[in-house]
């Protein structure tokens, strides 16, 4: 299947974006509208931290395995998926840029490696879904981001 990739320039820097990134806890504050039921383990940030969450898109509920299977601060992170009892391989990678004129451009590219028979048949469908869901993630992100360094500047 054709991988789906969704972006959001945000004002701040790569190593702002990436850091916060880098904690796997900080995702539930911005994927939670269809990734429930978080279960972390590893270590807090970086290569091997990972969570077992809820995925609800579609209709459907299935538990998704997510690890971090490499970061190369501040550009680029990339997390291993396995969910539908490992008939569905994945990985998500958040590539963080800077913007010439300050910011960042933040893009992630959900690339399938293996899916189950039903994802395949129905791929548009599939990834119409995902490109739904991750432009929403991306929304969140950016206004999770404006509200924590709003916090930090109170």
């Amino acid at each position: 299947m054709k991988p789906v990739t969704v972006s959001a320039d945000v004002p701040q820097t790569p190593e702002q974006v990436y850091d916060f990134l880098d904690v796997m806890a900080h995702h539930e504050s911005f994927t939670d509208h269809y990734l429930t039921d978080w279960r972390h383990g590893g270590p807090d940030r970086g290569v091997g931290s990972r969570a077992t969450v809820t995925a609800a898109l579609g209709g459907t509920r299935t538990d998704v395995a997510i690890e971090v299977v490499e970061a190369d601060a501040p550009r680029r992170i990339v997390e291993r998926n396995v969910s539908a009892a490992g008939r569905r391989l994945a990985h998500g990678t958040y590539t963080v840029e800077p913007l010439p004129t300050g910011g960042s451009h933040v893009s992630f590219t959900y690339a399938w490696e293996r899916a189950p028979v039903a994802d395949r048949l129905l791929a548009p469908v599939v990834r119409a879904v995902m490109r739904r869901a991750n432009r929403t993630v991306m929304r969140r992100l950016a206004a999770e981001l404006a509200r924590r360094e709003s916090a930090a500047g109170s």
